[in-house]
């Protein structure tokens, strides 16, 4: 996969150069070089150094032409016959010439070029040389290639060679060898092929005749008769298959081909290693070109059994938690309770059905998405069902406190508000974030949808539907009729208190983020992170000592190494920073070199089952659009209640307990971390979990809100401190039924949800909680106290609209 993606498939065919009409003008620019030798003597000298005494003697050593068939349909290759010699060109000395160190250094300095460069030339001593035929001028050691590019393109050399003359390497070395294959093709004026592969419709692995593997190209109509004519024009020359500025073969023309058909052989080697080449290729050229190689910034692995494990103990906890849900609704609200239920089950089918009709990857992020939905769809039918308890204790009969619960003078001013905020939020997130949040916002919003739906009209046409049968709906059971009638507790008498156990464990967390700080993630720190499993239990610094040495560069810098049980004793969860700034295309490779390196130096059999890369600069990025998308959804929630209830106090105490709640999320997350046994890192499944905290503990809060502006309209001239008594215990029953749905739905995956969601899952429910607290003990509280302070300084304190 990180082949297909950092590939940018741009083939192009190139016309070539014969061997014959190249060699001379390389000989040329070897003896333009004598006089300056040293332009590549350290490359021939490191070569040399590294040879043993008949490196470069000229001798019987010989290796064979890429001469690969690209004719299709009828079309064979045309071999080029003879060897190609690897070693060097010594026409005027014997083959112990280069026995000696001074044999060699005369060596370099009478030919400066084919000290680095092989020319195709058969024959030995005593046979006399003759060229090789086809566009194959040279061979180089890999390590060498370097130094031939700055020779044959250096400015003492360069009216050598025709304007239209470029030279390219082959794509892979000869084989059993590090040796590559320099051709030479003709670039026209303007420097564009004449044909690439814009005109390739289609590709498949497949082989010849001769079992070999190939790559079949068909091209479309354009492009056929291009290479009709391009075939047509080099009957008996070679044509040069480029694949991003590497040859990948150079076949001989027998006739023209027709029909745009025609293949890529892969040459020799491994047969597996082969088709899963060719496959790789067909993928790449199928694809289509990119503009310029891709830099993967973001890798995510999962084994299948992780998976597997994840999807299974996903579906359990779910369907555990979404039934004992149903269960408290039945328990509470009776017959109710079955309707509420109905709709749960037929918003739950429509959102998930919708997500799987989209396409939507299922992430941490979607799942809190989930759950925050199926909080709100329960808190939206337990508001109509309290309010029509409430109705019919007032004396009204069942169709009548129905109809008055879905109006706008009862719980649906409710419903819409805390919804319009959530979802307006939602698309805010969505617009401004990225990866996880959007994929969080995009659940939330069509859950808010679907809840909406259901609630207000699934529920009410069952209940209507009932009613008109002639049968009755009851609303509680026996044992809970008058459950909280006649609560009077005195909340905003005690929020002094509550503010300063807020303020101390605030405090307390700050103090902790400032001393011990976060467990940073890869999401933000930039990095890489591995769970592995072992056989047998492993002891972390043992293991840690033993791998270190593996993660330093060649300078001897050590990268950082942190590793930590994750779930068992048998798991560990290891993070490093190794080359995370090293943009290079081999990096990653380098990277899983070492950490497979060093986990074979622990002797335990292992298996990785899960990895993740984040370059530094997306984790930049997620941080920088994390911070901006909640500070507008903040903003918005603050000048939306502030105009909804024609008070800014509302506004900025909804706001004021939206940051207290991310604040102790914030403080639990860097006090917990390396206490409890799983992990409390802050990644982008943190950042699910704050959207999820914001979003549902603005929903508590404009429920509660909504029932202040309520009683705040029919008891106009009660002071402030009884009103909101009286409205927040009126909703006691409301937010008891829905904290405790949602609490057990989090409850139950985090015990049955697996490890590496425990962290997340319990953010969740601390966040949850503190939302419940914060609705009353902070939102409401700092209302009241804005409140207060407005009427002492003689100002009237408007009606809530």
């Amino acid at each position: 996969m990180r082949k297909v993606l950092q590939s940018t498939a741009n083939l192009e065919f190139w016309e070539t150069y014969d061997n014959a009409d190249v060699y001379p003008l390389l000989e040329e620019a070897n003896k333009r070089l004598r006089s300056n030798a040293a332009s590549v003597g350290s490359a021939a000298d490191s070569l040399l150094a590294a040879a043993d005494s008949t490196a470069l003697a000229a001798d019987s050593t010989a290796l064979p032409l890429d001469t690969t068939d690209l004719a299709a349909d009828s079309a064979t290759a045309d071999s080029a016959t003879g060897e190609d010699l690897l070693e060097s060109l010594v026409a005027d000395s014997d083959s112990t010439a280069l026995d000696t160190a001074a044999g060699r250094e005369n060596f370099i300095k009478e030919n400066p070029l084919f000290a680095v460069l092989t020319p195709s030339v058969f024959g030995g001593e005593g046979q006399g040389y003759r060229l090789a035929k086809g566009p194959s001028v040279g061979n180089a050691r890999a390590t060498d290639t370097a130094a031939v590019n700055q020779v044959l393109r250096g400015t003492r050399v360069a009216d050598v060679f025709p304007a239209d003359m470029r030279f390219l390497w082959s794509s892979k070395p000869i084989e059993g060898t590090d040796v590559l294959t320099l051709f030479a093709i003709k670039e026209p004026r303007g420097g564009e092929p004449k044909l690439d592969g814009s005109s390739i419709v289609n590709a498949a692995q497949d082989f010849d005749m001769k079992g070999d593997v190939e790559v079949i190209m068909q091209m479309d109509a354009e492009g056929a008769q291009t290479w009709k004519v391009m075939t047509g024009d080099n009957v008996g020359k070679c044509i040069a298959i480029v694949l991003d500025e590497l040859v990948y073969s150079a076949p001989t023309v027998i006739s023209e081909i027709g029909g745009g058909r025609s293949s890529i052989s892969m040459g020799s080697g491994d047969l597996n290693q082969q088709i899963q080449e060719a496959d790789d290729l067909a993928n790449i050229l199928k694809a289509g070109a990119l503009p310029a190689p891709a830099r993967i910034i973001d890798e995510t692995i999962v084994g299948p059994s992780l998976g597997e494990e994840n999807i299974s103990s996903g579906l359990v906890s779910f369907g555990v938690a979404l039934l004992c849900v149903l269960l408290v609704m039945v328990l509470y609200y009776a017959r109710a309770g079955w309707i509420a239920d109905m709709a749960l089950l037929a918003n739950v089918f429509f959102l998930v059905g919708t997500m799987a009709s989209m396409q939507a990857t299922l992430t941490l992020a979607g799942i809190a998405g989930i759950v925050l939905t199926i909080g709100m769809a329960v808190d939206a039918n337990v508001l109509i069902n309290e309010r029509v308890r409430d109705e019919m204790k007032q004396g009204r009969m069942l169709k009548s406190a129905l109809e008055t619960a879905y109006s706008n003078q009862g719980a649906l001013s409710a419903i819409i508000d805390s919804n319009v905020t959530t979802f307006v939020t939602a698309i805010i997130l969505y617009l401004f974030g990225s990866g996880p949040i959007r994929g969080f916002a995009t659940t939330l919003g069509l859950g808010i949808l679907t809840s909406l739906f259901t609630a207000l009209f699934i529920s009410r046409l069952l209940m209507m539907w009932r009613l008109d049968r002639g049968k009755t709906i009851s609303f509680w059971q026996t044992w809970n009729k008058n459950l909280f009638d006649g609560v009077k507790v005195d909340f905003m008498g005690k929020r002094r208190m509550f503010y300063l156990i807020s303020l101390v464990v605030i405090g307390i967390g700050i103090g902790s983020m400032v001393t011990r700080g976060f467990n940073w993630g890869v999401d933000f720190s930039g990095g890489r992170a591995y769970v592995v499993e072992f056989n047998d239990e492993v002891d972390v610094e043992s293991a840690r000592k033993v791998m270190e040495p593996k993660f330093q560069d060649e300078n001897g810098r050590q990268y950082s190494l942190a590793m930590k049980t994750y779930g068992s004793n048998r798991q560990l969860k290891i993070t490093t920073n190794y080359l995370v700034d090293d943009l290079t295309v081999g990096a990653d490779e380098r990277v899983d070199a070492a950490f497979k390196g060093g986990l074979d130096l622990l002797n335990n059999p292992y298996t990785i089952i899960e990895s993740r890369k984040v370059d530094a600069t997306i984790s930049d990025d997620i941080k920088t659009k994390a911070l901006t998308s909640v500070g507008i959804a903040l903003l918005f929630m603050f000048i939306y209640i502030a105009i909804r209830f024609s008070n800014w106090q509302y506004g900025a105490g909804a706001l004021l307990s939206l940051v207290h709640d991310v604040l102790i999320v914030l403080s639990l997350y860097s006090l917990l971390w390396g206490v409890v046994g799983f992990s409390m890192e802050i990644d982008e499944a943190f950042i699910a979990v704050i959207l999820t905290v914001v979003g549902y503990s603005i929903n508590d809060t404009v429920v509660v809100f909504d029932r202040i502006r309520e009683f705040t309209q029919d008891h106009k001239r009660e002071a402030v401190v009884p009103l909101f008594n009286k409205a927040i215990n009126s909703t006691l029953s409301r937010t008891l039924n829905t904290g405790v749905c949602t609490l057990i739905v989090l409850l139950i995956i985090f015990f049955f949800g697996g490890v590496s969601i425990k962290g997340f899952v319990f953010g969740l429910f601390v966040g949850t909680l503190v939302g419940t607290y914060s609705s009353i003990f902070v939102a409401s509280a700092a209302a009241v106290d804005l409140l207060l302070r407005k009427k002492k300084k003689g100002e009237a304190v408007p009606v809530a609209a």
